[in-house]
């Protein structure tokens, strides 16, 4: 129920996501600029800039989030609105809404949401598959909680939990280690190690560089523009990190890496 199934399709491994010119504006100012960037199947990949760089948004405009003034986005060769069934995306845990009266359950269960329909029951199956994915993030005990009851790190692991009942081959994580403690971190990164393994695709705005190394294979660094893009060791040189962030303070976070 829950295989990824990127792994079987080697044609898409090469380029399974790509994004080409993609630019977004929400004001006079661009927040994104003429972004290129490749993501492949079977890595993990870190968005990384300085504060409004225009991560997020860059990973909104994948997904049909945030309008795209230019550009366009593929997954699997495909635009999103026709492969958003193999699309997943966990957002940032401070744009949801944690006052909303569903249980862990149900949330999981909304993975399922393109099998189940709309306006139909879910069925016992579906009940079963929703729990399969909380015990895979370890939240099973919790799965009659109303989410507003659960703590950061446990709430972050019911949303990992519903893009694992979704059954995609690609995820896209905003800020998905921010405000948890470091027991879900640990249990967060395994679990999206253990999807690359499998062929997926995994895609996370990061803001940590001195776990990037450890955490990723690559690195996609921007500045409202793309910087630098490929394996950590070769996007996140010092010099890229400088025309990033610029001054003392990449000279720091490249220190801390090194580290």
């Amino acid at each position: 129920m829950l295989e990824v199934v990127g792994a079987h399709r080697g044609a898409e491994a090469r380029d399974a996501v790509t994004v080409r010119s993609v630019t977004v504006s929400y004001g006079e100012r661009p927040a994104v600029f003429a972004v290129d960037a490749t993501f492949p199947a079977g890595a993990m990949t870190a968005v990384v800039g300085p504060n409004g760089a225009g991560k997020s948004t860059l990973m909104k405009a994948m997904v049909d989030a945030a309008p795209k003034l230019a550009g366009e986005v593929r997954f699997f060769g495909e635009p999103f609105a026709r492969a958003r069934g193999r699309v997943a995306y966990v957002p940032q845990r401070a744009s949801v809404d944690w006052e909303f009266p569903a249980r862990a359950v149900d949330v999981a269960m909304m993975g399922l949401y393109r099998e189940i329909g709309l306006f139909r029951l879910a069925r016992r199956r579906h009940r079963e598959a929703a729990l399969a994915a909380l015990d895979r993030v370890g939240m099973a005990d919790f799965a009659e909680r109303q989410i507003g009851q659960l703590s950061g790190g446990q709430q972050q692991r019911v949303f990992l939990a519903r893009a694992l009942a979704q059954g995609a081959d690609a995820f896209l994580l905003d800020e998905p280690f921010a405000g948890v403690d470091a027991t879900t971190e640990r249990a967060v990164i395994a679990l999206l190690r253990e999807l690359r393994d499998r062929g997926a695709v995994v895609i996370c705005v990061h803001h940590d560089l001195s776990t990037l190394n450890d955490y990723f294979d690559r690195a996609l660094l921007m500045n409202v523009r793309r910087v630098s893009e490929g394996p950590v060791a070769e996007a996140a040189t010092p010099e890229a990190l400088q025309a990033a962030y610029g001054g003392r303070l990449a000279q720091a976070r490249a220190e801390a890496m090194a580290g």
